[in-house]
């Protein structure tokens, strides 16, 4: 097969620039730095080099332990001059033990403090353990923050269509329990899910792009772990791009917010380089495997009052 030269794309699509807007109103990058499994040890200079290269979104959690090693690198690009607070996307998720509205809340305010920011962009709820109950106080949690600003945008990860579907109905309820103004119950602005070519979600894709809900795809390069995929590796030869730079593209091409994870200042920097091509549908049709497998947990399949 021919080799496809990388082409200058136009000034009206992706670039390193864009972002996508929120139902919450805010506007969030389109590619984001995930720091997930980065030792807090090397996270501050993992997250200073993503800065340096250019990202503008840092994806942590409570549970991730680094936390404010993500804060401090933040804080010291402002405090150089060389960003202001709003410049910097920050998300960051409630744990799934967590869930119950007395211990989100606590959560939230934990996080703030370990960050050492103002506020925080966006609050995720890490996963759906913990039964209705608690998942309902969680987000309620979420949405008081959001009211109090401590949090401008708020959503979910690890949601099954089936939780989602009862996040409707709960938003509802708050909405009608925190005196039936319109939004009072919370607004879902993102959810997160691993998603590549070999874990393709379309249920939720379809609940999410019908209500105009942010993806965001974590482990967008499958954690590594098919780098050597015969056919993942023909189409990186063909645009002269790496596989890790073909995935990262496949994720913007699927409407998605990828969220690649590296400690390697090479690596970290070859991630954002994926806006000067376009991906073809002969050759996005060779990435489709039809296979499903994610590379460590699928809390999506849960029931609704299964705990961990």
């Amino acid at each position: 097969m021919p080799k496809r030269k990388a082409k200058d794309i136009s000034k009206d699509v992706l670039t390193l620039q864009s972002k996508v807007k929120l139902n919450s109103g805010y506007q969030m990058p389109t590619l984001g730095f995930g720091v997930w499994s980065i030792s807090p040890a090397q996270t501050e200079q993992a997250c200073e080099h993503a800065l340096d290269a250019g990202y503008r979104l840092i994806d942590t959690a409570s549970v991730y332990k680094n936390e404010a090693e993500c804060g401090a690198a933040i804080r010291a690009a402002i405090k150089s001059g060389a960003l202001k607070r709003e410049d910097v996307f920050l998300t960051t998720k409630v744990s799934t033990p967590l869930n119950g509205y007395g211990a989100a809340k606590e959560s939230i305010n934990t996080s703030l403090k370990k960050l050492g920011l103002d506020y925080i962009d966006l609050v995720l709820l890490h996963g759906p353990y913990g039964g209705s109950e608690n998942r309902k106080g969680a987000w309620k949690a979420l949405v008081e923050a959001a009211d109090e600003g401590k949090v401008r945008s708020i959503g979910i990860s690890n949601y099954g269509v089936q939780h989602l579907d009862q996040l409707e109905e709960h938003i509802k309820e708050l909405q009608a329990e925190r005196g039936g103004k319109p939004g009072a119950g919370g607004i879902i602005s993102v959810g997160q899910w691993e998603a590549h070519p070999w874990c393709v979600r379309n249920d939720i894709e379809e609940w999410c792009r019908k209500r105009n809900i942010v993806f965001e795809a974590y482990s967008p390069l499958a954690r590594g772990f098919r780098m050597k995929d015969k056919t993942l590796k023909g189409v990186a030869e063909t645009y002269r791009k790496t596989p890790a730079q073909i995935l990262i593209r496949w994720s913007l091409q699927k409407g998605f917010v990828p969220l690649p994870k590296s400690n390697k200042k090479a690596r970290i920097k070859a991630n954002v380089e994926v806006f000067d091509f376009d991906i073809a549908e002969e050759d996005l049709r060779r990435l489709d495997t039809k296979e499903f497998k994610t590379t460590f947990w699928d809390p999506t399949v849960i029931g609704l009052e299964e705990t961990l």
